[in-house]
């Protein structure tokens, strides 16, 4: 297994086996754990953090005008929206001076939820749900401080797909924060070589302009290219790779091999990638069959692309074996 920079990752705390919910129990996620010597936490708990006790009555978000939003404590209905919003931003402030490259947080929470908070139009037993695709009141401003963080919950990370993007999504960022902080131009000009064809599959747009921001080294600081090509990093590693690219992608790849194949191999790997378009087998499968080309044939280029293990080898189970 290839040597992996250790990203820094948030963390809400009851995910780490803490018990600092409502009803003072923890959380636990099986990708928590295993991402456990392979990343740095920081980990928060912005109810507590902004004085809660455990336990404590639960947290709901109410939208009486349909517009601003009021985090109010159920039983009591004490609004502790300002608490909340002036907690997150001494936190964010303090986040600024770590280095952080993703966020994991809990799912459904009123304070850390992503993607599928409940919005009530009042506190009332059975209140009228008006939304449950919305985000807590801390993500909000924790999305406005860091528009480019990978964040998911852990709900979402239970997706095989979602799940692989957001790990070759951190461990890109870390390594690249780690060229610059080592300062020399070579080491982005390689980290741009070594990712061509996981961009490529992502998206060859952003890949082509990341390219020109390498080229132009000349005319400009690295600290100053390298967040350019951070920005389009983000932006390309965001997307989700569509079938058809990552078909060109191995068709790029398959070319090497082109002169020292058999018919026969040609044919089965076409065949292969038929079926992968076809989605009767997972992309996992034909690259699989161009990594062994690789190893067998010793292609020095292709040995070092980051495509056959953009995160580390036993972040992946057997469970996941086929899923895609």
């Amino acid at each position: 297994m290839k040597p992996f920079i250790k990203p820094t990752l948030l963390l809400s705390k009851c995910l780490h086996h803490i018990p600092c919910r409502y009803d003072g129990t923890a959380q636990s996620s099986p990708i928590v754990d295993a991402l456990e010597t392979h990343v740095n936490w920081v980990e928060v708990c912005p109810e507590v953090g902004m004085g809660l006790g455990i336990p404590r009555q639960s947290l709901r978000i109410i939208t009486p005008d349909q517009q601003k939003l009021c985090l109010v404590m159920r039983g009591s209905n004490h609004d502790y929206t300002d608490k909340m919003n002036t907690y997150s931003q001494q936190i964010i402030t303090d986040l600024k001076a770590n280095e952080l490259h993703g966020a994991i947080l809990k799912s459904r929470s009123p304070s850390c939820g992503l993607k599928d908070v409940k919005y009530y139009k009042s506190m009332e037993k059975g209140g009228c749900t008006l939304s449950k695709n919305n985000n807590g009141l801390f993500t909000d401003a924790l999305m406005d401080a860091f528009p480019s963080l990978p964040m998911e919950n852990e709900g979402r990370l239970t997706n095989y797909n979602i799940r692989s993007r957001f790990f070759t999504h951190i461990f890109a960022l870390a390594r690249l924060n780690h060229i610059q902080e080592k300062g020399h131009l070579k080491d982005l000009i390689a980290f741009h070589s070594e990712y061509k064809y996981l961009l490529m599959a992502y998206s060859p747009g952003y890949l082509r302009q990341m390219g020109k921001i390498v080229a132009n080294h000349t005319k400009d600081n690295l600290n100053r290219m390298i967040g350019q090509y951070r920005f389009l990093l983000h932006k390309a590693l965001s997307m989700n790779p569509k079938p058809m690219r990552r078909v060109n992608m191995l068709l790029h790849l398959f070319g090497y091999f082109s002169k020292e194949l058999s018919n026969k191999e040609k044919a089965y790997f076409l065949d292969v990638l038929e079926e992968y378009q076809q989605k009767k087998v997972p992309f996992s499968v034909p690259l699989s069959i161009i990594h062994a080309w690789v190893v067998r044939f010793e292609n020095p280029y292709l040995m070092h692309q980051i495509i056959f293990e953009p995160f580390p080898n036993d972040l992946l189970n057997t469970a996941d074996s086929g899923k895609d």
